[in-house]
């Protein structure tokens, strides 16, 4: 599993170098690279050359190895170079402000507002004409995203979504069913949690999991963190106190959030002492890739699936993931362009798809398909899915796949990083006992709506 750099240190490098990527120091003597209208520049039928040098990513497993392939052969002679590892945020911007990009770069979604709105990356309008990416296939959440001020600035891959996960005999002795863990009516929650937690045994009734789904829960509860423009932050809305409260209260009546959490940390979360197979967790919303990671070193574990859902008893899910974006100044947008392409479209899927059920197949194990950004794909790959013969794995399926027809994500904006850092502080804020959620979310408020400002204004103004 990749782990992404904090807003913070986002934040930071954005500052250390962002101004010189707003000038757009590619130098005189070079011509700028192709944006919006330059659909003539990339054709699908050109033969490709020269290199492609790609950030922030690597083949880490037979998905990414089988698409590398395919993509590999769609662009003939290019020589392909990758940084692996996580995006290095500052390595990029310092990279666009040289005047010396890497060809393509692999991204967290939520962090294409930014680049796009300081000029270190270019629309795609020109790249997704020339090459025919099929953008109706992909989620709309997924699009929205990556959609800057109107226009498309990056391809999206994977999606990653939250399940309700728990322990069925936990839920079974407490006289509770999966139905009472899985969000849709939080006092029901809060009366689960209470009775299947036993702090003095290192037993967690329910993780509600702060800070990171925050988002989610004020979806739950009927709105959003940001307007749907990206213009207004409503962090101090009632709604997104509420859930706050909510959220924190669960932890407070498990004797408090540091308790909660160092039972957390204790748990052999990718081992065969994971936290549901040892009973120390009721529930939890938690990622889809984790069925996998259960499945392979908890088989039998007791456990039960179901989608995470809204106060009237629909699926929700909040939707993050990567994409590829072709930095300003690149010397081979074409070559960026056609990789983007051939890495997300529905061939390309499947075709991993069909080498990880085989290598499932092999070992004995459940096919639980993929996530990604592209709804045809997984269309196609769900094709592929087969029933195990088990009701836990294949429950488990079902609500992912599920969560994934149901999903929102928060619109791309100038200030994503301290957006997202004020937020985020402000739930730190309360778990810490230094604040209450009103006034900690009021002061996030001001904080993110003065980053917004200036950030919106400078783009309004033609400044980068």
């Amino acid at each position: 599993m990749r782990h992404h750099l904090t807003a913070t240190s986002l934040t930071a490098a954005l500052a250390l170098t962002l101004a010189a990527c707003a000038q757009g120091s590619g130098g005189d003597d070079q011509d700028p690279a192709p944006t919006g209208d330059d659909a003539g520049q990339f054709d699908p039928e050109a033969e490709l050359s020269g290199s492609l040098d790609i950030l922030g990513f690597g083949a880490g497993d037979e998905v990414a190895t089988v698409r590398m392939e395919h993509a590999e052969e769609a662009l003939g002679d290019v020589e392909v170079s990758l940084t692996e590892g996580d995006l290095d945020i500052q390595q990029f911007l310092s990279a666009v402000a040289s005047g010396e990009p890497p060809e393509l770069i692999y991204a967290n979604r939520d962090q294409i507002g930014t680049f796009a709105s300081r000029g270190a990356i270019i629309p795609l309008t020109g790249c997704i004409e020339g090459e025919g990416i099929r953008t109706e296939d992909f989620r709309e959440p997924a699009i929205e995203q990556v959609t800057f001020d109107g226009e498309v600035y990056g391809i999206p891959e994977f999606n990653s979504v939250q399940l309700t996960m728990a322990n069925s005999e936990l839920l079974e002795a407490a006289g509770l069913s999966v139905e009472d863990v899985n969000g849709s009516d939080w006092d029901a929650v809060t009366s689960a949690s209470e009775a299947l937690a036993d702090p003095g045994a290192g037993v967690i009734g329910y993780d509600s999991k702060l800070p990171e789904f925050l988002p989610l829960w004020a979806h739950v509860n009927g709105t959003d963190l940001i307007s749907e423009d990206g213009r207004t932050a409503q962090l101090d809305d009632p709604a997104v106190v509420e859930a706050l409260e909510w959220a924190v209260g669960i932890y407070d009546a498990q004797g408090g959030f540091p308790t909660v959490k160092a039972v957390r940390d204790s748990a052999d979360f990718f081992g065969s002492g994971n936290q549901f197979a040892s009973g120390t967790l009721g529930a939890m919303p938690m990622e889809q890739w984790y069925v996998n990671v259960l499945n392979d070193v908890s088989p039998d574990a007791p456990l039960v699936f179901d989608t995470v859902r809204d106060h009237d008893g629909a699926p929700v899910a909040y939707a993050s993931g990567s994409a590829w974006a072709i930095p300003a100044d690149t010397e081979n947008p074409a070559a960026a362009c056609r990789w983007a392409r051939a890495m997300t479209e529905v061939d390309a899927w499947v075709a991993a798809a069909e080498e990880r059920k085989s290598i499932r197949d092999g070992e004995g194990k459940p096919f639980t398909g993929l996530l990604t950004g592209n709804q045809a794909a997984d269309d196609a790959v769900a094709e592929l899915v087969e029933p195990s013969g088990e009701e836990v794995w294949d429950s488990a399926v079902e609500a992912m796949y599920e969560a994934n027809d149901n999903t929102f994500s928060l619109p791309a904006n100038p200030a994503d990083a301290e957006f997202k850092t004020a937020w985020q502080d402000a739930v730190n804020r309360v778990l810490n006992g230094q604040a209450e959620p009103a006034d900690s979310l009021a002061q996030a408020q001001e904080e993110a709506q003065a980053a917004l400002d200036e950030r919106w204004a400078a783009w309004d103004d033609g400044e980068g």
